[in-house]
Parts: structure tokens; C-alpha cells; sequence
């Protein structure tokens, strides 16, 4: 057998937009954006004169506007056949959609969003510090759903940080690595969180896993090898500088796939390293997609746009297409029919700086 055939990497990518996946995953974005004080208006305190507004990553400066006009974010547009699943590490957003549902989560909050039948959000980013810049960082992974479920009832959960299951593990020279298991199930963990019903990660034989990984320089941690045989995975290093996976050097910011039947020893360089990975079996089925809309059959997309546009997917109940919360930063999620939930804690539960975490 080959050096090649027995290594645990299958394949190495630069990272682009948006990021490649595979099935269950449909897309991947990372925004990481250095948004200046704020206006006042929970928009930036500079002038938006040569802003390619309605780009997704112009990065002027370091920051997109994305879609909005005043505030930056996404306003209200359609989901039907899939997930979303928005993992915030800096920043706020506010969420608001044709449910009547409403959130402002962040601070390594995740939104998971089943969009199933048919659903109207939108995802404004606000800027609420005036005396400072309002750095965002997130993902948006999409998850597709099995042809039983894609007309399921729209869902949303909410996964506060603090509730979320995080391993900290610390290498034979006290160098540690955090893990947040977002879904699926880690040794060590806790228990894991359960997903949406109607979601894919929500069957047994899924092996779905959304990890964050972050290490400090020098760090050694084995990722352990998926359960499920016929798993895919990615591991996208996407900060950092150099590290060993499975025994092969790698240079961020890359896409790596994995084998997923074995354990992948990672060992991290200089300076904090940071990793996502995306973990599960296809769900094997076709996937017609046009734009936000991802279903089995061209027939299927027809019928999609047809109904959306004859019932808005339920309505807009917000008076603009871009609403935002207010002034007050503590995060919050009212969801249909009025229960409101807040996460235990209003603040990071770890921090990590120049290689050293503190735990509050």
C-alpha cells in the first residue's frame, strides 16, 4: 500500500468563496469583519461613498456592508429545502423572520434554522459601540434535508453559549486545545446537544459533527475517528500559520479533507491556531438549487418560486425588510407564539489571547 493510500489526508485546498463542502454540507461562509465605532445608529461612523453595497465580500477597509443600506447585514430573503447553522464568535445578530420569531445572539451563540416548507429572515449585523471598533466574525454553514423533510415546518433553535458542550484538553506539555461541539458528540464533552427534529444531524446513521477547534502554539490533540462508516470530512484550517495534520505540514488558510475512519493527530505551530470542521454521512440524494432554495427536482424549484411568490412563505410581519433590535446589547430569542429565552450567562465563556485562554 502506498504512503498516499494510508495517509489520513485526502485532499488539500486553498481556501475561497464560499468554502468547498460535500454532502449533507451545501455551502460554508466565513465573514470575519473589522467594523468601526458605531454612528450611533447601529451603523458604521464612516461614509458608505464607494461601497459596493449588495456584495457579499467587497472588504473595503476590512468590511462589507453586505446588503444593507445603514446597518450591515442580510435583509429579509428566503429559505426553503435546507438549514442554516450561524456560528457567532464576535458581534451581534439580529434575527427576524416571517414566523414572528426575533433573536439578537452572538458571542459564540448558534442559531440553527430549519428552514424546511419555507421561511422569510433577516440577519442584520449591529454595530452598538460608539467609542470603539465592532468586530463580527461568524460562519454560516447550510445543511441540506432528506426529500422527507424538506417541506417540514420552519424551526429555529437556539444554542446559547454557555450551553454549548466544549472539550479543553491539555497535551503532555500543558498545551491546550478547546473544542465547541456545536453537533454531534465528542468523549469528554458532555452531552450532546440535540439538533432541530426535522434535521439530517438529527438521524442516528448522520454522523453529523460541527466542531470548532482552537489551539495554542505548539498544542497537540487527536481528532478522533468518526463512528459512521461512509463519513465525510472537512477540516478547514482557517487561522493560523503552519501545522501538522496526520503527520503532513500545512500552511493556512486551506481546506483539508480527511479520511473518516481514522484517528488525525494535530499538531499546532507558532501562534494560536484555529479550525472547523464539518463531519458527515451524504445524505445521497439529488440537489437542485437555485439560489436560496434547495430541492430534489428542476419541477421542485418551479413550484418552490411559484409559491413564494403567492405566499411570501407566510409574510413579513416586521415594518422594514431590515429590522434590528435596539440599543440594548443583552441577547435574547422570542420565538413564535411569544416564549422568550435568554442564554444564563451575557458573556464569553472563553477567551483566548496571544496563545492563553482565560475562563470566566
Amino acid at each position: 500500500m502506498s504512503t498516499k493510500t494510508q495517509s489520513a489526508i485526502l485532499n488539500v485546498k486553498p481556501l475561497g468563496f464560499p468554502w468547498e463542502t460535500s454532502d449533507p454540507f451545501l455551502f460554508c461562509a466565513y465573514h470575519d469583519d473589522a467594523y468601526p465605532r458605531s454612528n450611533g445608529q447601529m451603523g458604521p461612523a464612516l461614509s458608505l461613498a464607494g461601497r459596493e453595497i449588495g456584495q457579499d465580500f467587497s472588504r473595503k477597509d476590512g468590511w462589507s456592508m453586505y446588503h444593507g443600506d445603514s446597518v450591515p447585514g442580510f435583509p429579509a430573503h428566503p429559505h426553503r429545502g435546507f438549514e442554516t447553522v450561524t456560528i457567532v464568535r464576535k458581534g451581534l445578530i439580529d434575527h427576524a423572520d416571517s414566523l414572528g420569531a426575533a433573536a439578537r445572539f452572538g458571542q459564540g451563540d448558534v442559531q440553527w434554522l430549519t428552514a424546511g416548507q419555507g421561511v422569510v429572515h433577516s440577519e442584520m449585523f449591529p454595530l452598538l459601540d460608539a467609542d470603539q471598533p465592532n468586530p463580527l466574525e461568524l460562519f454560516q454553514i447550510w445543511l441540506n434535508l432528506p426529500t422527507r423533510s424538506k417541506m417540514s415546518p420552519a424551526h429555529f433553535t437556539m444554542l446559547w453559549s454557555d450551553r454549548i458542550p466544549r472539550l479543553v484538553s491539555a497535551d503532555a506539555t500543558g498545551r491546550k486545545t478547546e473544542v465547541a461541539v456545536i453537533a454531534g458528540a465528542l468523549a469528554g464533552a458532555g452531552a450532546p446537544l440535540p439538533p432541530p427534529p426535522d434535521s439530517w444531524a438529527a438521524q442516528q446513521q448522520s454522523d453529523v459533527a460541527i466542531w470548532t477547534i482552537t489551539m495554542q502554539p505548539g498544542a497537540r490533540w487527536t481528532l478522533p475517528a468518526a463512528t459512521g462508516e461512509g463519513t465525510g470530512r472537512h477540516l478547514y484550517f482557517f487561522k493560523g500559520e503552519l501545522a501538522q495534520v496526520g503527520g503532513e505540514t500545512v500552511s493556512a488558510p486551506v481546506a483539508i479533507e480527511l479520511r473518516g475512519d481514522t484517528d488525525v493527530e494535530l499538531v499546532n505551530g507558532e501562534g494560536l491556531g484555529e479550525f472547523l470542521l464539518l463531519q458527515g454521512r451524504p445524505v445521497g440524494e439529488p440537489v437542485v438549487q437555485y439560489g436560496p432554495f434547495v430541492m430534489n427536482t428542476q419541477a421542485e424549484i418551479a413550484q418552490t418560486m411559484q409559491d413564494y411568490r403567492r405566499t411570501r412563505f407566510g409574510g413579513w410581519p416586521w415594518p422594514d425588510s431590515a429590522p434590528v433590535h435596539g440599543a440594548d446589547p443583552a441577547r435574547f430569542a422570542r420565538h413564535p407564539g411569544g416564549r422568550e429565552e435568554r442564554p444564563a450567562a451575557q458573556s464569553n465563556s472563553l477567551a483566548w489571547q496571544d496563545g492563553k485562554e482565560s475562563i470566566a
